[in-house]
This record gives structure tokens, C-alpha cells and sequence, in this order.
């Protein structure tokens, strides 16, 4: 399926400012200014934004506690999630929710999550009540290789399957869960579709860090899944070019095996790599785009360090919602 120039800038972009946004984060940690566990997403750009571009705000996604990237691609405002990661009262959760639970249901991010698994159960009911709407929206559960040996995530693919609930269960195989190399823990050889398939859903394979190739599989699943035939899917061969947490010293990792993968499996050099050899895009325009994001992501920062924190007051307030 070919893509627009505006569409594929578009793509640039959002991929770029989730790289930018993780790369910053990953230095602003280090000053000890950032409380909490921070989980990053560089290296996997392509996934989501691959998924996200084809979505609309009324469509849902629950993502994981490496969610930042999830959340720009599906529009949530960049700065007001900077403020949410630096605590701040004006965050997008009110500096309560921190790096592993940002949420912006106006634009269907229903939230990332600490819980391992934890996602695939909430994005089938979300999907129950898209099915019961009968417009056509769906709901996308990301987890990655470990969640898929937790008993949450094969309880809640049963269900969407026995009741054909418009749910895709997208699996990022980073290749490590926590610090467990995939084919370790994984008791099917690190294959992680064919569990799907044994629930009785169709499933998508595909390539994780070339932006192109989840776009087209997600073209494909998301228009099975609109038409009605039920639940489906898809696993994403994909990489993160940092630990499994900020501070992790990734013994696990083979010797240069970080080098090699940022030189061969980035999924922003081989977009650059492909529009520009093929004269779709001038790399000048997207030189123009990563000045514009690191600007963005500058203003981000600084203005995140100036927002308000939250008061005493407010640990009372947001605890129930009133129906």
C-alpha cells in the first residue's frame, strides 16, 4: 500500500519523536531529577507508530510499562506526558500516574500498565463495548514476549474468541522479557503467533523495525478485524536498544550486541534509508523534522521542570470516579 508524502512525514515524525523523547529521558534520569521506574522504548518506534497511524481516537489501545511510545503515537500530548514523567500536577494524570500508568481515554489510550499481562483483559472488554456499539472500532492489546506466558493474557484470548469481540492481541518480541532471553522462556521455540493460533485466531507475523511492513500488516489484520470476523493476533519481530529498566546493566546482552543492533535494526535509519533511495522524501525534509523535534522535546523538558508539583491536597482528589 502506498503511503502519501504527507503521510510518510507524518510517520518520520511521530517515530522520531518518541526516539527523541526516550534518548532525552534516558540523560534526564541520570540527574536524579525523574522518581520511579522508567522503562524505555527506543529501538521499537516502528510498531507503534506502524499501528497507531492507522487508528482513531475512538478506537482503544492499553499498552505496557514500556508504554511512552505507545501514548505519542496514539496522539497523547507529548508535553503533557513529560510533566506527568517529572511529577508534575499538570500532567496528563495529574503527576499521580508517573511512566508506567499514563492514560488519556479522549484519545483511547486507556493506559499504560505495571502488570505484566495485565492489558490483554482490559482491551477485551474494551472491545465488548466497541462490539456492542456496532461502529467498527477496535481495541489493541500490546504486550511483549513475557507477557505472553501469563495466565491473563491466554484467559482473555479465549474469551475474545468465543465471543468474536474486535480485539488484536499484538505481541513486540524485543527478544527479552525482563532480563529471559525469548527462546529460554517461551516453551515454543520463542514463537509466540502460534499460541494465538491454537486459541483458534487467525494470526499476522512481521517484521518489527521496518515501519512499511507493520503498516501493511496492520492494513490487513485491522480490516479482518473491522469486518467482523472476530479477534486476531499478530507478532512483531522487533528490538530495544536499552535495558529492560533505566539502571539495568543488560549483563544478559552478548558483547556488542548494542552496537550491532542500532547498526543494522534501527527502524528510523531504515525508513530514512528506504524514502530517500526511492526519492519518495528529501533528506533535507526530514533533517527539517528532527530539528523541529528536538526543539520540542527541549521546550518539553524545561517546561516539565518548571510545572507545578502536586499539593498535599490532592492526594485526596481523582481516587473514585462519580458515574
Amino acid at each position: 500500500m502506498q503511503l502519501s508524502r504527507e503521510q510518510m512525514l507524518i510517520a518520520y515524525r511521530q517515530m522520531k519523536v518518541i526516539r527523541e523523547f526516550e534518548e532525552r529521558l534516558h540523560n534526564e534520569i541520570q540527574k536524579g531529577e525523574i522518581a520511579g521506574f522508567t522503562h524505555l522504548y527506543s529501538g521499537q518506534e516502528a510498531v507503534a507508530v506502524g499501528v497507531c497511524e492507522h487508528l482513531t481516537d475512538g478506537d482503544f489501545i492499553i499498552s505496557t510499562h514500556r508504554g511512552h511510545g505507545h501514548c505519542i503515537a496514539k496522539g497523547c500530548d507529548v508535553k503533557g506526558m513529560m510533566r506527568e514523567i517529572y511529577g508534575s500536577s499538570e500532567g496528563l494524570c495529574k503527576g499521580k500516574g508517573g511512566s508506567m500508568h499514563i492514560a488519556d481515554v479522549d484519545k483511547g489510550m486507556l493506559g499504560a500498565n505495571g502488570i505484566v499481562g495485565a492489558g490483554a483483559p482490559i482491551a477485551v472488554g474494551a472491545a465488548i463495548s466497541a462490539q456492542l456499539d456496532g461502529d467498527g472500532r477496535v481495541a489493541i492489546a500490546f504486550s511483549g514476549d513475557g507477557a505472553c506466558n501469563q495466565g491473563t493474557t491466554f484467559e482473555a484470548m479465549n474469551m475474545a474468541v468465543v465471543l468474536k469481540a474486535p480485539c488484536i492481541f499484538l505481541f513486540e518480541n524485543n527478544h527479552y522479557s525482563e532480563h529471559t532471553g525469548v527462546d529460554y522462556a517461551v516453551g515454543t521455540a520463542g514463537d509466540i503467533a502460534s499460541r494465538a493460533e491454537a486459541f483458534g485466531m487467525k494470526v499476522w507475523r512481521g517484521n518489527g523495525c521496518d515501519f512499511f511492513a507493520v503498516f501493511e500488516v496492520m492494513r490487513e489484520v485491522l480490516e479482518y478485524v473491522r469486518a467482523g470476523h472476530g479477534p486476531a493476533a499478530v507478532e512483531l519481530d522487533t528490538e530495544r536498544f536499552f535495558g529492560h529498566f533505566e539502571g539495568d546493566p543488560q549483563r544478559y546482552r552478548g558483547p556488542g550486541e548494542l552496537d550491532r543492533l542500532r547498526a543494522t535494526r534501527d527502524c528510523l535509519e531504515a525508513f530514512r534509508t528506504s524514502v530517500t533511495e526511492a526519492k519518495l522524501l528529501k533528506g533535507a525534509e526530514l533533517d527539517q523534522i528532527d530539528f523541529e523535534v528536538g526543539r520540542l522535546i527541549d521546550e518539553a523538558v524545561d517546561e516539565a521542570r518548571a510545572a507545578p508539583r502536586p499539593t498535599a491536597a490532592d492526594v485526596l482528589t481523582d481516587i473514585y470516579i462519580s458515574y
